[in-house]
Parts: C-alpha cells; structure tokens; sequence
C-alpha cells in the first residue's frame, strides 16, 4: 500500500467525530469513507468531517475499494458484529474498546484476522499517548526500581439516566466496561496478569455495574487497587510505585500530557504535550504497522487484549454484570 492510509469510520456517533476531528492531526491520514445503517446520518457525518464518500451500510463501507483502514466506533455490544464483516472483506481494522463483551467473540476476531493476516488493533488509545509510553520506557529501564503497586481510579459525574448508553445493559453500559477497562489496562501495562482478584459493586436497577472497586493481588507480591464509577467525579489520577521511587500521574491518566518522577527525595517533571484529544496516536500506530506490513501492534499486542478482557471478564463474574441474556 501506499504511505497514505485512507480510512473509513464505521458509526456516525460522538467517538466517530471525535477520531474524525483528530485525524487530521495524523500525518498521511485520509478520511475516505463512513459507513451507517442510516444513509442520512452517514451524509450528514460526511459533510462534518470532509469525508469523501457516505455509505448507508456497514457492508458498503467494508466493501469501497478505496478504504485501507476501518475504524469501528459503534456502541460495545456491536463491534463484534462490525469488525467480523470489515475483517472478512480484508480490511485492517482499529477497533473500539472493548473488542466484545464475550471473550469468546474477541478470541474469534483474532483468530479471524490471524488466519487471514488482516490487521486488528484494539483502539485503546491510552497506550498509544506518549507520556504513557515513556511511562512505560522508564519503569522497564528500572527508574522507580521493581513496581510494588499501582493506584488508578476514573469516576465520571452523574447522574446517568436509565436511558443513557451507559446505563444500558443491551448496549454493553455500566462503569467497568466503559471507564473500568482503563484503570484495569493501567495496571497490566507495568505489573501483568494478576494472579488473585477480588472485587465488589453497586449494582443498577438494569443490571450494570454504578460503583466498582478492584484488588488485584500478583506473583511478585504487588497489587493494584483500581475502581470506576459512573456516580461521581473521582480524581482520575494514577501512579506506579516501585521499591526506588514512583510515578505520579495527573488528572485524566489515561490521556495525560505529562507526570511527575519521584526518587531518592527529588522530582523530575516530564512534560509531552500534543494537539487535540490523542487519537491521532492509536491512528498513527496503524498506519506504522501497515506500512510495515505488520498485522498486529507491538504497541497494543492482541494476545494483552485478550488477557485484560477475560480479567473484565472475571470481575464481571464477581460482582454479578451479566450481558448474555
């Protein structure tokens, strides 16, 4: 392919306007195409963001020759659907979080694009942000020592009425599968796959999880104690520490523009700050694969995916968030 990457957004939704917006932020980025069940909201989309071609259906979009890339911005309870059918058409697929709400559909997916060498990345957009990265790059080169533990919440102010997407159970809503996946992803991201878990809830009258709080025990003696919640605005904050110092990150830690490096009775500020609301990073990770012929992200592995889903998965289980009937 060429070092342009035309995309395609599947959805017409807030999420879909927001990439669209920051796509153009994404060198050698091209918004070609976007694909809706309803043929009127995909042209009004189209007009909004300077797409060239409106498709009313996902089967159109999947199908335009001219789409390198799809990404898939529809609520949680239908991506399985919607990446399947850009997958199977040979389309690289950026998908939203979380892949499925079944683990057994995200194990499909990946099957599905590893048999047919297609490209799939789950869009979680936090381990794309470059101050997350060198995050990561200082705590592998031993910076804060061996990590003990990590702290993260994200709490978003309510009230949610009962008719919110978040507070749907068909549609995939409660805390932990919207907001939870990041502080969950946070913690993997420098201590792994726990080996003990423990969790607890307040439940919606719809069955959604409201107020959720995680222990998460591992091998090496640390822990990660992590909660969402969509009843209050809680301090978004995350940090890391290890037996030599520790990491400290801002509000909004999923997407922060920088943290604060403790160690040894001094700080060390590291400012990275960018344009827009940070998708561009998950869309340029893409195209770097692509370019490069790669079908999975180094970046955002899917074999990490699917460990943090059937994590969610457990806790799910403990706290009684059912989504299969």
């Amino acid at each position: 392919m060429s070092d342009r990457t035309r995309w395609g957004i599947l959805s017409t939704g807030s999420i879909a306007a927001t990439f669209a917006e920051d796509l153009r932020l994404t060198p050698d980025a091209e918004l070609a195409a976007v694909g809706s069940r309803s043929p009127e909201s995909a042209e009004r989309f189209a007009a909004r963001h300077g797409a060239a071609r409106a498709h009313g259906s996902w089967q159109a979009l999947a199908d335009d020759p001219g789409v390198d890339a799809i990404y898939v911005a529809t609520p949680h309870s239908a991506h399985y659907e919607a990446s399947m059918l850009a997958l199977r058409a040979g389309k690289a697929v950026l998908c939203e979080k979380p892949f499925t709400l079944a683990v057994a559909e995200s194990e499909e997916m990946v099957r599905t694009a590893r048999a047919s060498g297609v490209f799939l990345m789950e869009a979680m957009w936090m381990r794309c942000i470059p101050a997350i990265r060198r995050m990561g790059e200082l705590v592998r080169d031993g910076a804060i020592g061996d990590p003990v533990s990590v702290h993260a919440d994200f709490g978003m102010q309510g009230p949610f009425p009962e008719t919110s997407r978040l507070r749907d159970r068909k549609l995939g809503g409660g805390a932990l599968y919207d907001v939870g996946i990041y502080p969950v992803t946070f913690a993997h991201l420098f201590l792994g796959a726990p080996a003990s878990v423990q969790a607890w809830a307040r439940m919606s009258a719809g069955g959604v999880d409201e107020n959720t709080g995680m222990l998460l025990g591992y091998e090496s003696g640390a822990l990660a104690a992590l909660s969402c919640s969509l009843l209050g605005d809680s301090a978004r904050t995350g940090a890391v520490t290890g037996t030599l110092g520790r990491i400290d990150v801002r509000r909004d830690f999923f997407h922060p523009h920088g943290f604060t490096l403790s160690r040894g009775g001094e700080t060390e500020e590291f400012e990275l700050p960018y344009e827009g609301h940070g998708y561009q990073f998950e869309a340029a990770e893409v195209q770097r694969c692509l370019r490069e012929g790669l079908t999975e992200s180094p970046l955002v592995p899917l074999d990490e995916t699917l460990d943090i889903l059937r994590l969610l998965s457990q806790i799910s289980g403990i706290i009684g968030l059912d989504y299969s009937s």
